[in-house]
Formats: C-alpha cells, sequence, structure tokens
C-alpha cells in the first residue's frame, strides 16, 4: 500500500525539465520588469532634468526677448542643465558664462554688489547668458540669419568670427558655417540650432 502511495505521488509530480522551465520563465518576466522599470525611471530623470530650469529662462528670455526656446537650447549645449558646471576657461554656471561677459551685464544691468561666483545661481547666470545672447544677434542682424553667427560668436568669440565671415559669408549664413574651420565650433553651432528647432514648438507649454 505504501509503495503505491509513494508510485502515485511520483507520478503526481511535474517532470524535473518542466520545473526548469518554469523557474526560467518567472525570471525572465522579472528580468523584463525591471528592465522597464530601469527604462521608466531613466525617462523621467531626463524629462524633470529637462524641465528643471524651465522658470529661470523663461524669465531670462522673456526680459530680454530672446526666444525662450533658443535659451533653453545654449543652456542644454552648454550644460545639460546642471547649474553647478564650471568650464576649464573659468565659465560658469548653466550657460557657461565667463566673469567678464557677466561683468558687462552686471555694469550694464546696474547690479550692484556682483561677484563672478553669483553665476552658480540660475536666475542670474540664465539672465546674464540671455542679455549676451540678445546682444549676439543684434551685432548680426544684417546677415539672412543671425543665429548660425550670434552661437559662433558665443562659442569662438569674435575675433573667430571675423575670420570666417569673409566675402558671400558676411551675410550668408549657409556660407559662413562653411567658413568655420573648428570642427567643435561647427558642431556646437549645428546642434544648438536642432536643439532649438526641437524645443520651438514645445517651449513654452501652449496654454
Amino acid at each position: 500500500m505504501r509503495n503505491e502511495n509513494k508510485k502515485s505521488k511520483i507520478a503526481n509530480c511535474p517532470p524535473l525539465h518542466y520545473n526548469h522551465a518554469v523557474k526560467w520563465r518567472a525570471c525572465a518576466w522579472l528580468f523584463v520588469l525591471l528592465l522597464l522599470c530601469g527604462a521608466g525611471g531613466v525617462w523621467w530623470w531626463f524629462e524633470w532634468r529637462d524641465r528643471s530650469q524651465d522658470g529661470p529662462i523663461l524669465a531670462a528670455a522673456r526680459r530680454y526677448g530672446v526666444a525662450p526656446a533658443l535659451v533653453k537650447a545654449v543652456v542644454w549645449r552648454e550644460t545639460r542643465f546642471n547649474p553647478h558646471r564650471r568650464g576649464r576657461a573659468g565659465e560658469i554656471g548653466l550657460m557657461q558664462i565667463r566673469p567678464a561677459t557677466a561683468g558687462d551685464w552686471a555694469l550694464a544691468e546696474h547690479v550692484a554688489g556682483f561677484t563672478p561666483e553669483d553665476l552658480l545661481d540660475p536666475g542670474t547666470n540664465t539672465l546674464a547668458g540671455a542679455w549676451y545672447l540678445e546682444k549676439l544677434l543684434k551685432r548680426y542682424a544684417h546677415t539672412d540669419n543671425a543665429l548660425p553667427y550670434a552661437l559662433a560668436d558665443y562659442n569662438a568669440g569674435r575675433g573667430n568670427v571675423l575670420k570666417w565671415e569673409q566675402g558671400a559669408a558676411a551675410t550668408n549664413s549657409a556660407a559662413f558655417i562653411g567658413q568655420i574651420n573648428f570642427p567643435g565650433t561647427k558642431n556646437y553651432v549645428r546642434a544648438v540650432t536642432r536643439r532649438y528647432e526641437h524645443y520651438l514648438p514645445i517651449f513654452p507649454e501652449k496654454q
């Protein structure tokens, strides 16, 4: 009788390979679930980071009449929205402003007691950066598209732009981009322009 019970229990047990298959499927589903959770977390973090400085960016852009999407595109390219970033050449904060440029802004705007460390504040940094962008865009208003000139100036300085804006490139933006012989600056102009075009229809959000 005992032998018959043992045989009955053995007969009712699933095969060993079946147990392994069930465990493998459970592990696979768990891995997929963890992967999806991780991907969702990464997506959420990127979304949060992309919107984290919208307040000061909007305020600064509106203060100086610069497209908010352009200011945001520059911030994206310069620091990926990290307000504490410092550059190798002394640039500070969200828009990587140099102290001399910020000093010109503070003087023009009568900002008392300004110090370069104030550029670590997102509001101050974006105000100085938007002011400078507006200045650069006006500088090249005589061209068919001031944006590439302004971005090249922002990245490489006025002296280099003067070298690149010879002949037709003095007013033709496509010719000007072709004249830029610093690969980093050419990539910078193109990257910020693409990001600007990406933000333009979605930032600021339509009410």
